[in-house]
């Protein structure tokens, strides 16, 4: 039997699947990453792939000029939800879930950028993905790099994590399609990239993009350990479910 597949959708130079792809990688799973942005085309449907995994991105998700192929993104987001497949929607990714399905998404009074600490929702000790989460001595941070956020969750959405300025860090939809507004695919050498290019930006909001490294910096076994083990699980349920699709 082939490896498990998973179509991933980059929307911009530098905003690949970092820790992420690479735990899902060494795990056995196909990545088959498109960037749209380079000019390479979207499937049409989903019927080849196990999985689907959406990254982050400077864009809004309704940003169609500057990325006129967020609507069929938004269009594979939604057969993924009516077909259950397992699905990772990160920041951006998240976003174009909560549109895709009905929900709403605004810009933040208070963006989030730099270590966060996230808090776990009744629910997340259920979930299949983020149950371990509930069972930490302390609570997980994650790294946050968003301007935009959800406000109202997509109809029957169950809401897992939550933070001080973003009421929806991560929600599930049906068993098998999660979105988070953090990003658990970044490590420092991401973030020290990140700083360089939104400088102008970080210092409107008052902050100083070698301290947001330096924190990063400082937590990088942590969030390695803690997000590396979320893609190990997410890339379990997909293996997971190909095999029971597969009657194996």
């Amino acid at each position: 039997m082939n490896a498990p597949r998973v179509l991933v959708v980059e929307h911009e130079n530098g905003t690949g699947p970092a820790q992420v792809g690479d735990r899902l990688a060494a795990d056995g799973l196909d990545l088959d990453l498109r960037r749209p942005w380079a000019g390479e085309a979207l499937p049409q449907g989903l019927g080849t792939y196990d999985g689907l995994l959406v990254l982050g991105g400077s864009m809004g998700p309704h940003d169609e000029e500057q990325a006129p192929w967020l609507p069929r993104v938004r269009h594979l987001l939604r057969q993924a939800v009516a077909h259950d497949l397992p699905t990772l929607g990160i920041c951006l990714g998240m976003e174009l879930l909560t549109v895709a399905c009905g929900g709403q998404v605004r810009h933040s009074e208070r963006p989030e950028v730099g270590l966060c600490e996230l808090t776990t929702l009744l629910p997340a000790s259920r979930d299949e993905l983020f149950a371990p989460l509930t069972q930490l001595d302390t609570a997980p941070c994650a790294v946050q790099w968003h301007w935009e956020e959800t406000s109202i969750l997509p109809e029957g959405a169950v809401p897992l994590l939550t933070s001080e300025r973003c009421a929806h860090q991560a929600y599930r939809l049906g068993k098998a399609v999660w979105g988070v507004q953090f990003h658990p695919e970044v490590l420092s050498g991401d973030i020290a990239a990140w700083g360089a290019s939104d400088v102008s930006p970080l210092l409107a909001l008052g902050l100083d993009p070698a301290a947001i490294l330096a924190q990063v910096v400082r937590e990088e076994d942590r969030l390695r350990a803690l997000w590396g083990g979320l893609a190990a699980r997410w890339g379990g349920i997909v293996t997971a479910r190909r095999s029971i699709a597969a009657g194996g």
